[in-house]
Protein backbone atom coordinates (compact mmCIF):
# COMPACT_ATOMS: atom_id res chain seq x y z
CA UNK A 1 0.00 0.00 0.00
CA UNK A 2 1.23 3.76 -0.74
CA UNK A 3 1.79 6.24 1.71
CA UNK A 4 -1.48 7.87 -0.09
CA UNK A 5 -3.34 4.95 0.80
CA UNK A 6 -2.18 4.40 4.27
CA UNK A 7 -2.57 8.12 5.16
CA UNK A 8 -6.05 7.76 3.80
CA UNK A 9 -6.89 4.68 5.79
CA UNK A 10 -5.95 6.56 8.99
CA UNK A 11 -7.57 9.68 8.33
CA UNK A 12 -11.08 7.84 7.46
CA UNK A 13 -10.25 6.15 10.87
CA UNK A 14 -10.26 9.18 12.26
CA UNK A 15 -13.47 10.03 11.30
CA UNK A 16 -15.21 7.32 12.97
CA UNK A 17 -18.86 6.06 11.65
CA UNK A 18 -20.31 9.18 11.25
CA UNK A 19 -21.85 7.60 7.70
CA UNK A 20 -21.70 4.28 7.78
CA UNK A 21 -25.11 2.52 6.79
CA UNK A 22 -25.83 5.24 4.40
CA UNK A 23 -27.30 3.63 1.33
CA UNK A 24 -27.21 4.00 -2.35
CA UNK A 25 -30.83 4.79 -3.46
CA UNK A 26 -31.35 3.69 -7.29
CA UNK A 27 -31.64 7.54 -8.22
CA UNK A 28 -28.21 8.08 -7.04
CA UNK A 29 -26.84 5.41 -8.52
CA UNK A 30 -28.13 6.46 -11.75
CA UNK A 31 -26.45 9.35 -11.54
CA UNK A 32 -22.77 8.43 -10.17
CA UNK A 33 -23.07 5.68 -13.20
CA UNK A 34 -23.33 8.64 -15.43
CA UNK A 35 -20.92 10.74 -14.11
CA UNK A 36 -18.21 8.10 -14.10
CA UNK A 37 -19.32 6.80 -17.34
CA UNK A 38 -19.16 10.34 -18.65
CA UNK A 39 -15.59 10.91 -16.94
CA UNK A 40 -13.89 7.59 -17.65
CA UNK A 41 -15.74 5.15 -19.48
CA UNK A 42 -16.08 3.01 -16.84
CA UNK A 43 -19.90 1.43 -16.89
CA UNK A 44 -21.28 0.00 -13.59
CA UNK A 45 -23.97 -2.65 -14.21
CA UNK A 46 -27.25 -2.52 -12.51
CA UNK A 47 -25.91 -5.84 -10.44
CA UNK A 48 -22.76 -4.13 -9.30
CA UNK A 49 -24.90 -1.19 -7.40
CA UNK A 50 -24.00 -2.79 -3.98
CA UNK A 51 -19.68 -2.19 -5.42
CA UNK A 52 -20.19 1.22 -6.40
CA UNK A 53 -21.80 1.75 -2.86
CA UNK A 54 -19.35 -0.02 -1.05
CA UNK A 55 -16.26 1.35 -2.63
CA UNK A 56 -17.33 5.00 -2.38
CA UNK A 57 -19.05 4.94 1.21
CA UNK A 58 -15.06 5.47 2.53
CA UNK A 59 -15.17 8.49 1.31
CA UNK A 60 -18.08 9.87 2.27
CA UNK A 61 -16.95 9.11 5.50
CA UNK A 62 -13.73 10.82 5.25
CA UNK A 63 -15.72 14.29 3.66
CA UNK A 64 -18.47 14.00 6.29
CA UNK A 65 -21.22 13.82 3.80
CA UNK A 66 -24.34 12.51 4.83
CA UNK A 67 -25.72 10.63 1.25
CA UNK A 68 -24.35 10.03 -2.05
CA UNK A 69 -25.89 13.05 -3.58
CA UNK A 70 -23.79 15.15 -1.28
CA UNK A 71 -20.72 13.32 -2.87
CA UNK A 72 -21.73 13.93 -6.35
CA UNK A 73 -22.56 17.47 -5.44
CA UNK A 74 -18.89 17.82 -4.12
CA UNK A 75 -17.32 16.15 -6.77
CA UNK A 76 -18.97 18.13 -9.26
CA UNK A 77 -17.82 21.38 -7.47
CA UNK A 78 -14.62 22.95 -8.14
CA UNK A 79 -12.50 21.39 -5.43
CA UNK A 80 -14.28 18.11 -6.30
CA UNK A 81 -13.82 18.75 -9.96
CA UNK A 82 -10.16 18.99 -9.48
CA UNK A 83 -8.96 16.44 -6.72
CA UNK A 84 -11.64 14.46 -5.62
CA UNK A 85 -11.59 12.62 -9.07
CA UNK A 86 -7.99 11.02 -8.38
CA UNK A 87 -9.85 9.22 -5.36
CA UNK A 88 -13.17 8.13 -7.00
CA UNK A 89 -10.59 6.35 -9.46
CA UNK A 90 -9.37 4.46 -6.75
CA UNK A 91 -11.76 3.66 -5.85
CA UNK A 92 -13.61 2.11 -8.51
CA UNK A 93 -10.69 0.79 -10.27
CA UNK A 94 -9.07 -2.87 -9.91
CA UNK A 95 -5.42 -3.19 -10.03
CA UNK A 96 -5.00 -6.77 -10.24
CA UNK A 97 -1.56 -7.31 -12.03
CA UNK A 98 1.92 -8.89 -11.21
CA UNK A 99 5.44 -9.51 -12.98
CA UNK A 100 5.15 -11.70 -16.91
CA UNK A 101 1.63 -11.94 -16.73
CA UNK A 102 0.91 -12.85 -20.33
CA UNK A 103 4.16 -14.31 -21.54
CA UNK A 104 2.84 -15.67 -24.59
CA UNK A 105 2.50 -11.82 -25.46
CA UNK A 106 5.94 -11.24 -24.49
CA UNK A 107 7.87 -14.27 -26.58
CA UNK A 108 5.90 -12.80 -29.75
CA UNK A 109 7.20 -9.41 -28.82
CA UNK A 110 11.00 -10.64 -28.78
CA UNK A 111 10.86 -13.64 -31.33
CA UNK A 112 8.74 -11.62 -34.33
CA UNK A 113 7.47 -8.54 -33.02
CA UNK A 114 10.05 -6.19 -32.23
CA UNK A 115 12.55 -7.64 -35.01
CA UNK A 116 9.92 -6.93 -37.37
CA UNK A 117 9.33 -3.26 -36.23
CA UNK A 118 13.30 -2.58 -36.16
CA UNK A 119 13.63 -3.85 -39.96
CA UNK A 120 10.77 -1.43 -41.11
CA UNK A 121 12.42 1.41 -39.08
CA UNK A 122 15.64 1.02 -40.41
CA UNK A 123 14.50 1.70 -44.02
CA UNK A 124 13.28 4.81 -42.68
CA UNK A 125 16.59 5.92 -40.86
CA UNK A 126 13.76 5.82 -37.60
CA UNK A 127 16.01 4.01 -34.92
CA UNK A 128 13.99 4.73 -31.76
CA UNK A 129 10.74 2.26 -30.65
CA UNK A 130 8.27 3.82 -28.58
CA UNK A 131 5.72 0.71 -26.62
CA UNK A 132 3.01 1.77 -24.15
CA UNK A 133 1.59 0.01 -21.47
CA UNK A 134 -1.65 1.55 -20.95
CA UNK A 135 -3.30 0.48 -18.19
CA UNK A 136 0.18 -0.29 -16.34
CA UNK A 137 -1.83 -0.71 -12.86
CA UNK A 138 1.43 -0.31 -10.24
CA UNK A 139 4.22 -1.02 -12.94
CA UNK A 140 4.49 -4.71 -13.49
CA UNK A 141 3.66 -5.19 -16.73
CA UNK A 142 5.69 -1.92 -18.35
CA UNK A 143 9.11 -3.49 -16.07
CA UNK A 144 9.16 -7.04 -17.58
CA UNK A 145 8.49 -5.95 -20.90
CA UNK A 146 11.90 -3.27 -19.96
CA UNK A 147 13.65 -6.22 -18.45
CA UNK A 148 13.19 -8.45 -21.52
CA UNK A 149 14.18 -5.45 -23.76
CA UNK A 150 17.06 -4.91 -21.79
CA UNK A 151 18.47 -8.98 -21.57
CA UNK A 152 17.00 -10.36 -25.26
CA UNK A 153 16.59 -7.37 -27.67
CA UNK A 154 19.60 -4.46 -26.53
CA UNK A 155 22.43 -6.69 -27.02
CA UNK A 156 21.46 -7.75 -30.05
CA UNK A 157 20.72 -4.12 -31.32
CA UNK A 158 22.88 -2.26 -29.13
CA UNK A 159 22.55 0.66 -31.85
CA UNK A 160 18.45 0.97 -30.90
CA UNK A 161 16.89 3.56 -28.60
CA UNK A 162 13.95 2.27 -26.70
CA UNK A 163 10.82 4.01 -24.81
CA UNK A 164 9.04 2.66 -22.13
CA UNK A 165 5.66 4.74 -20.65
CA UNK A 166 3.58 2.99 -18.68
CA UNK A 167 -0.11 5.26 -17.76
CA UNK A 168 -3.08 4.60 -15.48
CA UNK A 169 -5.86 6.37 -14.39
CA UNK A 170 -5.31 5.26 -10.86
CA UNK A 171 -2.77 7.97 -8.88
CA UNK A 172 -2.28 5.18 -5.94
CA UNK A 173 -0.68 2.82 -8.55
CA UNK A 174 1.10 5.11 -10.44
CA UNK A 175 3.25 6.04 -7.42
CA UNK A 176 3.62 2.58 -6.51
CA UNK A 177 4.93 1.79 -10.10
CA UNK A 178 7.64 5.04 -9.63
CA UNK A 179 8.66 3.25 -6.25
CA UNK A 180 9.26 0.09 -7.68
CA UNK A 181 9.09 -1.57 -4.79
CA UNK A 182 6.58 -4.92 -4.89
CA UNK A 183 5.30 -8.11 -2.28
CA UNK A 184 6.00 -11.35 -2.83
CA UNK A 185 2.20 -11.97 -4.75
CA UNK A 186 3.39 -9.20 -7.74
CA UNK A 187 7.24 -11.37 -8.29
CA UNK A 188 4.99 -15.00 -8.06
CA UNK A 189 5.50 -15.67 -12.06
CA UNK A 190 8.81 -14.44 -12.23
CA UNK A 191 11.43 -16.76 -13.43
CA UNK A 192 14.12 -16.79 -11.19
CA UNK A 193 16.70 -15.66 -13.68
CA UNK A 194 15.14 -12.55 -13.49
CA UNK A 195 14.35 -12.08 -10.03
CA UNK A 196 18.07 -12.55 -9.22
CA UNK A 197 19.44 -10.46 -11.78
CA UNK A 198 16.40 -7.43 -11.60
CA UNK A 199 15.55 -7.09 -8.37
CA UNK A 200 16.89 -6.40 -4.66
CA UNK A 201 15.29 -8.59 -2.30
CA UNK A 202 15.02 -6.72 1.18
CA UNK A 203 13.24 -9.03 3.52
CA UNK A 204 9.67 -9.65 2.24
CA UNK A 205 9.99 -7.00 -0.22
CA UNK A 206 11.39 -6.55 -3.82
CA UNK A 207 13.05 -3.62 -5.29
CA UNK A 208 13.57 -3.01 -8.79
CA UNK A 209 17.05 -2.34 -9.84
CA UNK A 210 17.57 1.28 -11.02
CA UNK A 211 18.40 0.39 -14.70
CA UNK A 212 15.09 -1.05 -15.09
CA UNK A 213 13.73 1.72 -13.19
CA UNK A 214 15.16 4.20 -15.27
CA UNK A 215 13.92 2.82 -18.70
CA UNK A 216 10.24 3.22 -18.30
CA UNK A 217 8.37 6.52 -17.47
CA UNK A 218 4.74 6.53 -15.55
CA UNK A 219 2.23 9.36 -15.46
CA UNK A 220 -1.50 9.74 -15.00
CA UNK A 221 -3.53 9.23 -18.08
CA UNK A 222 -7.39 8.62 -18.39
CA UNK A 223 -7.70 6.59 -21.55
CA UNK A 224 -11.17 8.69 -21.85
CA UNK A 225 -9.93 12.06 -22.10
CA UNK A 226 -9.48 13.33 -25.70
CA UNK A 227 -7.52 15.96 -25.03
CA UNK A 228 -5.13 14.06 -22.79
CA UNK A 229 -5.04 10.96 -25.45
CA UNK A 230 -4.13 13.41 -28.47
CA UNK A 231 -0.57 13.61 -26.88
CA UNK A 232 -0.08 9.95 -26.98
CA UNK A 233 1.25 9.31 -30.55
CA UNK A 234 3.61 7.51 -32.32
CA UNK A 235 3.67 3.91 -30.69
CA UNK A 236 5.22 1.11 -31.81
CA UNK A 237 3.10 -1.26 -29.49
CA UNK A 238 0.53 -0.45 -27.08
CA UNK A 239 -0.66 -2.85 -24.49
CA UNK A 240 -3.69 -2.27 -22.98
CA UNK A 241 -4.87 -5.53 -21.07
CA UNK A 242 -8.13 -5.75 -19.09
CA UNK A 243 -9.37 -2.48 -19.74
CA UNK A 244 -12.49 -3.28 -22.20
CA UNK A 245 -13.82 -5.77 -19.88
CA UNK A 246 -15.14 -2.81 -17.68
CA UNK A 247 -16.50 -0.75 -20.58
CA UNK A 248 -19.71 -1.07 -22.96
CA UNK A 249 -19.54 -1.38 -26.09
CA UNK A 250 -19.75 2.40 -27.05
CA UNK A 251 -16.67 3.27 -24.52
CA UNK A 252 -15.05 0.47 -26.07
CA UNK A 253 -15.23 1.68 -29.66
CA UNK A 254 -14.18 5.29 -28.69
CA UNK A 255 -11.04 3.69 -26.50
CA UNK A 256 -9.72 1.11 -29.63
CA UNK A 257 -10.07 4.27 -31.91
CA UNK A 258 -7.95 6.79 -29.62
CA UNK A 259 -5.06 4.19 -29.22
CA UNK A 260 -5.54 2.71 -32.45
CA UNK A 261 -4.73 6.46 -33.78
CA UNK A 262 -1.88 6.30 -31.11
CA UNK A 263 -0.09 3.87 -32.94
CA UNK A 264 2.18 4.29 -35.87
CA UNK A 265 1.65 2.07 -39.23
CA UNK A 266 2.85 -0.95 -38.80
CA UNK A 267 2.40 -1.01 -35.19
CA UNK A 268 1.04 -3.50 -32.53
CA UNK A 269 -2.14 -3.56 -29.98
CA UNK A 270 -2.54 -6.28 -27.19
CA UNK A 271 -5.20 -6.99 -25.02
CA UNK A 272 -6.22 -9.35 -22.32
CA UNK A 273 -6.88 -12.97 -22.43
CA UNK A 274 -10.61 -12.34 -21.49
CA UNK A 275 -11.20 -9.61 -24.08
CA UNK A 276 -12.20 -9.09 -27.80
CA UNK A 277 -12.25 -6.78 -30.81
CA UNK A 278 -14.68 -8.72 -32.24
CA UNK A 279 -17.49 -5.75 -33.13
CA UNK A 280 -15.22 -3.20 -31.83
CA UNK A 281 -13.08 -2.61 -34.31
CA UNK A 282 -12.43 -3.51 -38.04
CA UNK A 283 -9.54 -0.99 -38.19
CA UNK A 284 -6.95 -3.97 -37.20
CA UNK A 285 -5.37 -7.29 -39.16
CA UNK A 286 -5.22 -10.29 -36.82
CA UNK A 287 -1.71 -11.82 -36.22
CA UNK A 288 -1.88 -15.54 -34.22
CA UNK A 289 0.90 -15.94 -32.25
CA UNK A 290 1.67 -19.25 -30.15
CA UNK A 291 -0.74 -19.28 -27.45
CA UNK A 292 -1.81 -15.38 -28.06
CA UNK A 293 -2.81 -12.91 -30.56
CA UNK A 294 -1.47 -9.64 -31.78
CA UNK A 295 -3.59 -6.47 -34.01
CA UNK A 296 -1.69 -4.98 -35.97
CA UNK A 297 -1.97 -1.27 -37.45
CA UNK A 298 -1.76 -1.94 -41.71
Amino acid sequence: MTQLNNALASEVQSFGKQVVGVKLSDSSFENLRKYIYDNCGIYFQDNKKYLLESRIQKRLTFLSLGSYDDYLVYLKSSNGSINEKKYLYEAITINETFFFRNQPQLDALVSSIIPEIIAAKRKLGKPKIRIWSAASSSGEEAYSIAMIITDLIKPKYPDLDFEIIGTDINHAVIETAKEGKYREYSIRNSPIYYLKKYFVQSGNSFEVNPDIRKFVTFKLLNLFDDLAMKSMINFDIIFCANVLIYFDIKSKMKVVSSLYNSLNKGGYFFIGYAETLHMISKAFSVVSYPKTIGYKKE
